[in-house]
């Protein structure tokens, strides 16, 4: 089978919008996914049996059942249920990031847990009630710490994005389905989606190991 050049360049232009949008519903989800994490994973640790509890059954829920079928609950379950339609784009979101939110909250409960206790204790000793010394002394501690595993989510959820393309909704594997569909050129275009999932993929890469580089010479100094 030969390789039609012509036919990957005349379709990166579109391959790349759909790339765009794939960025956009990763970006949102981890952003979704962070603030419900963060909370969520300092219940995980919290005193109180019952938010333990509710954190737990949410990680565990989420993190047991695969991505397509929260995919498939948020878009056409939901409806049933509300009697409402649901747009795509929000079920993307909403399945997206409720699942990062939890994996994140595991890296954030970790990422709290490996500070020294004596850090609570002095910031208690200090006046300051637990939340605040969550606030000001423990997560700032940790946000270094957990960098790396949350680049390794993004990274994870933009590949996993792809799934939205189940419920119709055009982002780069589903560009690529649609081109395909138009001119049956498998081979070119599935080389071309690889290629782009793999240029993103690997910046992110390079980015979060500037992070992590930033944070641990801020900690030095």
């Amino acid at each position: 089978m030969n390789f039609n050049l012509d036919l990957a360049i005349n379709s990166f232009p579109l391959l790349l919008i759909g790339a765009g949008v794939t960025i956009q519903i990763t970006a949102l989800s981890v952003a979704l996914g962070i603030v419900i994490g963060l909370f969520v994973g300092i219940a995980r640790i919290s005193h109180l049996k019952v938010l333990r509890a509710l954190a737990a059954v949410y990680v565990d829920f989420f993190r047991g059942t695969p991505l397509l079928v929260q995919l498939f609950l948020f878009y056409f379950a939901l409806p049933a249920i509300t009697g409402q339609r649901v747009d795509p784009f929000v079920a993307a979101i909403g399945a997206c990031g409720i699942n990062s939110g939890a994996y994140v909250a595991e890296i954030f409960r970790a990422g709290i847990q490996s500070i020294d206790a004596g850090q609570m204790e002095a910031g208690r000793s200090l006046g300051m009630s637990w939340g605040q010394t969550m606030r000001y002394i423990i997560i700032p501690q940790a946000t270094s710490r957990v960098i790396p595993p949350l680049g390794n989510e993004f990274i994870a959820l933009l590949k996993d994005s792809s799934l939205v393309s189940v419920i119709g909704f055009e982002e780069l594997t589903r560009r690529g389905q649609l081109i395909i569909a138009k001119t049956y050129g498998s081979l070119e275009i599935w080389i071309s989606v690889a290629i782009i999932y793999l240029v993103m993929t690997l910046t992110i890469s390079r980015f979060v190991a500037y992070l992590e580089k930033r944070f641990k010479t801020n900690d030095k100094h």
